[in-house]
């Protein structure tokens, strides 16, 4: 008796488990088609960027000090790590060359941000346009357009600029790029008399 309950149990068993394989491989299915419709980078990281890379590379070429600024700044900013940083930077450059204005970058931002990541979008182009120390004229009216283009008012814009340039000057020079976190300077240990 034993031995035919058994051999009931085992198709049983067996049309769970093809089902239950069934159910996995259709459900790993979806999970590989959605990843290859998922976009890469969402509109907003891409809108970022490109506009960061715009920003740094308006006056001649991104010295390798802003290039591992902006780096940074991306990558702490959406929290990425390095490959999903750099794919970013390299979809966002494609994206740069083929813009005509600011207003392209800056109209998709408006939708996407609040007023306070619109005012931290004008201190992460500060912090890579300082990063290499050297702030243009031509850099300096670029920042202001997109600021103004993103609802940033000139009082603002100017205390970002100033936060950021500051912090640069009060650390020993080399440390400067280093010791950024979110903009602002990380405090400086100094000996007491």
């Amino acid at each position: 008796m034993p031995r035919e309950g058994s051999r009931r149990c085992r198709p049983a068993g067996q049309k769970i488990a093809q089902i239950m394989f069934r159910s996995l491989k259709t459900f790993i299915s979806a999970l590989v088609e959605h990843d290859r419709q998922a976009p890469a980078v969402s509109e907003l990281q891409l809108a970022t960027a490109a506009l960061l890379t715009r920003v740094a590379t308006v006056h001649h070429e991104m010295s390798q000090a802003r290039r591992a600024k902006l780096h940074a700044v991306l990558r702490s900013h959406f929290d990425l790590d390095d490959p999903a940083t750099d794919r970013l930077l390299r979809e966002s450059a494609a994206v740069d060359r083929t813009a005509v204005d600011l207003y392209h970058f800056t109209r998709q931002l408006n939708q996407l941000l609040n007023d306070e990541s619109r005012r931290r979008l004008v201190q992460m182009m500060w912090q890579v346009v300082y990063a290499d120390g050297r702030v243009n004229e031509l850099e300096d009216h670029i920042i202001w357009r997109v600021a103004d283009l993103l609802g940033v008012t000139t009082r603002q814009r100017v205390e970002l600029r100033q936060q950021i340039a500051h912090g640069r000057a009060v650390l020993p020079a080399g440390l400067a790029g280093r010791h950024f976190h979110q903009g602002f300077a990380a405090p400086v240990a100094t000996k007491s008399s």
